[in-house]
C-alpha cells in the first residue's frame, strides 16, 4: 500500500510517475465514550484513505492524530491543539508535499468539530493562495456520511446519531474490532443553548452522542465502502477540474 511512511526513497520516486495526489488523513486524540479508542477519528479517516488507495493511485500521508477539541476537552484522554498550531502544521505539510512534487492535496478529517474544520479550511485556502497550481480539497467525513445516508438511509437506525454513537462504533467494529471495548449506554449531550460552559463534562458525562448498542460490523463495513466510493468521486474532480 502507498503509505508514505512505509515507502522507500526509490518507491516514492516511482509513485510520483503514477500520481501527483496525496491524501492527508487527520483526526484528534479525543474521548469516544468508554468503549472506543481515543484515536477513533484518525483511524476512520485513515481507513477510508486506505480503501481509496486500493482503487486509485494516490500517496497516503502519515496521519495527523491531533486536532482542535472543544466540547470534549474536559474528558479524560482528550488532547487539543490550538487553531494557530493546526493551521501552521497543515500549511507546513502542504508546502512539503508540494516541494516533493505533489500537486493535488486532499485533507480528510475524521474529526468534525466546527472550530477544527474552520482551521483546516483556512489552511487549505492559504495554500491555494501560495501555490497557483496546487489543487486542494477539504473533506469532513461527517459530510461524506451525510451524503451517503441520503441515498442509503437504511445504514443507520439511531436518529441524531453522532460522536461515539452507532455509526462510529460500527466503523470501529469493521476496521479495528480489537480496539472496541464492548458498548456503552445511549446518551446525548445537554449543553445549554448559546451559553458557553466551563464544566463541559457536567453536560455530557459519558461522552457518547447516540446509541452504540445498535452498531454492527457489517453496518460499519457498508458505511466505510460507501464513504470510500464518494471520496473516489471527489478525487476524480480534484485531479480533473481543479479549484478556482
Amino acid at each position: 500500500m502507498p503509505h508514505w511512511e512505509n515507502l522507500t526513497m526509490p518507491k516514492f520516486e516511482a509513485l510520483l510517475g503514477e500520481t501527483r495526489t496525496v491524501i492527508l488523513p487527520i483526526g484528534a486524540i479525543e474521548e469516544h465514550g468508554p468503549h472506543l479508542p481515543l484515536g477513533t477519528d484518525a483511524f476512520h479517516a485513515l481507513e477510508v484513505a486506505r480503501r481509496v488507495a486500493k482503487q486509485r493511485p494516490v500517496v497516503v500521508a502519515a496521519p495527523l492524530y491531533y486536532g482542535m477539541c472543544r466540547s470534549t476537552r474536559e474528558h479524560p484522554g482528550t488532547v487539543s491543539i490550538s487553531g494557530d498550531t493546526l493551521r501552521a502544521l497543515l500549511k507546513d505539510l502542504g508546502r512539503e508535499f508540494y516541494r516533493q512534487g505533489l500537486r493535488n492535496l486532499a485533507i480528510i478529517s475524521g474529526h468534525a468539530g466546527g472550530t477544527h474544520m474552520a482551521a483546516v479550511t483556512e489552511a487549505g485556502e492559504a495554500l491555494l493562495e501560495e501555490f497557483p497550481d496546487l489543487r486542494v480539497a477539504v473533506v469532513n467525513i461527517l459530510d461524506l456520511l451525510r451524503e451517503v445516508l441520503t441515498s442509503r438511509p437504511d445504514l443507520i437506525k439511531t436518529p441524531g446519531d453522532s460522536h461515539a454513537g452507532e455509526v462510529e462504533t460500527a466503523l470501529m467494529l469493521a476496521a479495528h474490532p480489537h480496539l472496541v471495548q464492548g458498548s456503552a449506554p445511549a446518551e446525548w449531550p445537554a449543553f445549554p443553548k448559546y451559553l458557553l460552559v466551563r464544566d463541559k463534562r457536567r453536560y455530557w458525562p459519558g461522552g457518547v452522542w447516540g446509541d452504540p448498542s445498535r452498531a454492527t460490523a457489517a453496518q460499519g463495513e457498508a458505511i466505510l465502502e460507501a464513504e470510500a466510493q464518494r471520496l473516489l468521486q471527489i478525487l476524480a474532480a480534484l485531479e480533473g477540474e481543479g479549484n478556482s
